[in-house]
């Protein structure tokens, strides 16, 4: 799991950044990101029943993009909230794919420090 002040929980939190951030898109992921300075940078995670009927898949990828920035939290800067929303082609990915897409998505929209 993230930490907790890392991790967008209410709903309210992601209507905000679906209605005021901007989006940046890969084949198996979307990412709305939207600044909110003097705050932790957050993110939430949604991926749809589309992606897959059965949830043991659903949970499954939810867990390895879990992984992947909590490696990636170092690095991040400070001040965003991040929804990353999961697409179809997903479930067809594996973890090494899962990991340059995130993070080719996180420093084109400039979350991620590139070093």
């Amino acid at each position: 799991m993230l930490p907790q002040e890392n991790r967008l929980r209410h709903r309210r939190d992601f209507d905000a950044v679906y209605q005021r951030g901007f989006r940046r898109g890969s084949r198996c992921f979307t990412l709305r990101v939207l600044k909110t300075p003097e705050q932790p940078t957050q993110i939430g995670i949604s991926i749809s029943k589309k992606v897959s009927k059965r949830a043991v898949i659903r949970n499954r990828i939810k867990r390895q993009v879990r992984a992947i920035l909590r490696n990636f939290l170092p690095r991040l800067n400070a001040g965003f909230s991040i929804v990353i929303g999961v697409r179809i082609e997903a479930a067809e990915c594996d973890y090494p794919q899962y990991l340059q897409e995130l993070e080719q998505l996180l420093i084109k929209a400039e979350v991620l420090n590139g070093s």
